[in-house]
């Protein structure tokens, strides 16, 4: 069943309009509500994904709210084919703004001390070396034009060592570093870089039942609403629900010995 679209306000939607836009991820559940709230009249979108099927779908509901889309399969694991097939797509017709969304969220699995070697090379892959990578290919190719727009996506946790995910906030927390290293690089050249550190979503459509607490969790439909609007004001980093950033400041201000107990503590997923 079609979801019911939500468009951005006036004056958000001004910064989309007419823009051709890529977002990678999004055959994903927030990659999906980010091509839906962002199909208004006059926008070329361009999205990535590895499910062809919903992929599908999500094009066609974009496509009756006025939007001009096109699809592409990308498999993030191998990051020099999703480089070429960037460039193509922006040598084609430029892209102006850029949400890199895919990911993966694996944690270790039941039985083990630490994660599967293999499980922590796909995060490296996914999570980070393939959004670092296309986000700098495109970043070069932003700035020479002198506009754009780039949105990484990392987590709340990035901060904090959890020691069932350790794959998973590493990864991002690299994410996390570099996309602040290239703000600091391409702002002077007329892009703009937003890091999205979101805490509790439902990364797939329907998630329901978790086996553990996510304290705070937001919809993505929501969570989209305001990557769209944090992208379009040039915010540097958006951090959502709030009172994430007040337990990103306790994790720096506890003595190890008593964050470790902390972590420790919590349950496994």
């Amino acid at each position: 069943m079609p979801i019911k679209l939500a468009r951005p306000s006036s004056r958000v939607g001004s910064a989309y309009a007419g823009q051709r836009i890529l977002i990678c991820g999004a055959s994903g559940n927030l990659g999906g509500h980010l091509a839906r709230q962002l199909s208004i009249d006059g926008v070329r979108l361009l999205l990535w994904g590895r499910d062809d099927c919903q992929l599908s779908s999500i094009a066609t509901e974009c496509r009756r709210s006025g939007a001009m889309v096109e699809t592409r399969s990308v498999d993030l694991c191998d990051a020099e084919a999703a480089i070429a097939a960037l460039i193509e797509d922006d040598e084609l017709d430029a892209i102006d703004s850029a949400f890199f969304v895919a990911g993966i969220g694996d944690t270790r699995e039941p039985g083990r001390i630490v994660e599967e070697p293999s499980q922590l090379i796909r995060h490296g892959q996914v999570n980070f070396l393939a959004p670092a990578a296309l986000s700098a290919a495109l970043g070069e190719r932003m700035a020479r034009r002198g506009r754009g727009r780039l949105v990484l996506t990392g987590t709340a946790a990035a901060t904090h060592p959890l020691p069932f995910a350790a794959g998973y906030t590493s990864s991002k927390c690299g994410l996390a570093h570099f996309a602040e290293a290239i703000r600091i690089a391409l702002e002077p050249h007329g892009v703009s870089v937003t890091l999205v550190s979101p805490g509790f979503f439902a990364a797939t459509p329907g998630s329901k039942g978790y086996g553990y607490a996510r304290p705070g969790e937001i919809s993505a439909h929501l969570l989209a609403q305001r990557m769209i609007a944090a992208a379009a004001r040039g915010k540097s980093e958006l951090v959502t629900p709030a009172h994430f950033y007040a337990l990103r400041w306790v994790g720096k201000v506890l003595p190890r010995i008593l964050s470790d107990r902390l972590i420790r503590a919590l349950p496994s997923p």
